[in-house]
């Protein structure tokens, strides 16, 4: 295969209500694209540049695309290239996730089109089969919004939910009482967004909390990883890692207890599909729980990867985010939006264009 063009642009499409959480409020998707075109096909890829989860923002991303693009056409040209490119350059996705991912789920879109077969085939992967089960994130809105939007996740059967906490604990134990009035059967984590400067803070507060959750994500500064195992063994809570993992040499810390630990797998955030999936696998190896999470306002496109990434999980997977779609974004990049229905699912065999080259996702932007 020979690129004749890498194009990238930014992706911004409004959502339907705003999403706020300790580090940010947003509404809109704030996102990049990428076109890689060979002389019979174009492929698309999408990241989530986010300054509060990787550093990046599309100035940083525009920056690392315009240093690569020239390499890039000349370089890839099959899985093989593209697999070296990524080894090699290995320092660098590392400081440039997103970047590198918009890239990358592109050429992998468009590497599947020009082998005609799908992306899990080009990988070498099992066809996608089964059930995916997406969990209810509620962000720091009113206790009236929020209440709203525990009852619409209700009406459509989610057992699953992930609420972003804030610094008043009264607030924080009455919306876990929501959720559980509602829906007395559910399971409740926390996301911090790295709220807490220390550990003593974070377990004063948590320990308020902590019988009615099984986890919470990122109660510390990122990086922090001796302060988030004193509240892991504290409180005896999992600690999801999202901030503080996002590549290899992040497993180092987690070995001696992997029982404290769930890895967030965002692929935008660990640089792309081919990474995500090593660190599953690392992951399955180690004793480390999963969970693919998503960015708040990813389209179909990014929901697709995520579910390659979560079969790579099997049976190590804890949790799916994402696959929101036409419920936060005022339109997708394609005509049949990838989104969960009821009981919060996507259903493999339900999937439109599954079979087809590439991701099989139909874009019209």
């Amino acid at each position: 295969m020979e690129l004749t063009s890498l194009t990238l642009t930014s992706l911004d499409i409004p959502f339907k209500l705003s999403f706020r959480h300790s580090s940010a409020t947003r509404n809109k998707t704030d996102s990049a694209w990428v076109a890689a075109s060979s002389e019979n096909a174009t492929g698309y890829g999408e990241s989530c540049p986010r300054s509060y989860v990787t550093g990046e923002d599309m100035v940083t991303v525009v920056s690392f695309f315009e240093q690569h693009h020239d390499e890039l056409l000349h370089t890839i040209h099959d899985l093989v290239s593209l697999r070296q490119w990524v080894a090699s350059h290995e320092v660098d996705i590392n400081q440039n996730p997103a970047a590198w991912c918009a890239i990358e789920l592109a050429m992998l879109d468009l590497l599947g089109k020009e082998n005609h077969c799908t992306v899990e085939q080009l990988l070498g992967l099992p066809a996608l089969q089964g059930e995916f089960t997406y969990t209810g994130v509620l962000g720091d809105s009113d206790i009236q919004t929020y209440t709203q939007q525990v009852k619409q996740y209700a009406s459509l059967g989610l057992m699953d939910f992930k609420i972003k906490v804030s610094d008043d604990v009264s607030i924080n134990l009455e919306k876990i009482n929501i959720i559980q009035g509602i829906m007395p059967v559910s399971r409740v984590r926390l996301d911090a967004n790295n709220l807490w400067l220390d550990s003593n803070s974070a377990i004063e507060h948590l320990s308020h909390l902590s019988t009615a959750i099984f986890a919470v994500e990122e109660p510390l500064s990122k990086g922090d990883f001796d302060g988030l195992a004193e509240i892991a063994e504290t409180l005896k809570v999992k600690i999801i890692l999202d901030e503080s993992f996002t590549n290899r040499q992040h497993f180092q810390p987690l070995l001696s207890h992997p029982q404290y630990w769930i890895i967030n797998l965002r692929v935008s955030k660990v640089g792309g599909l081919l990474r995500a999936i090593e660190y599953a696998t690392i992951a399955k190896e180690k004793g480390i729980a999963c969970i693919v999470g998503a960015q708040v306002g990813e389209t179909s496109l990014l929901t697709r990867a995520g579910l390659t990434a979560a079969q790579a999980c099997k049976d190590n997977l804890v949790a799916q985010e994402g696959a929101f779609g036409l419920y936060l974004l005022e339109k997708d990049v394609c005509d049949k939006p990838l989104m969960f229905g009821k009981q919060g699912k996507i259903i493999a065999s339900e999937i439109d264009g599954l079979e087809k080259p590439g991701f099989g996702v139909s874009v019209n932007i």
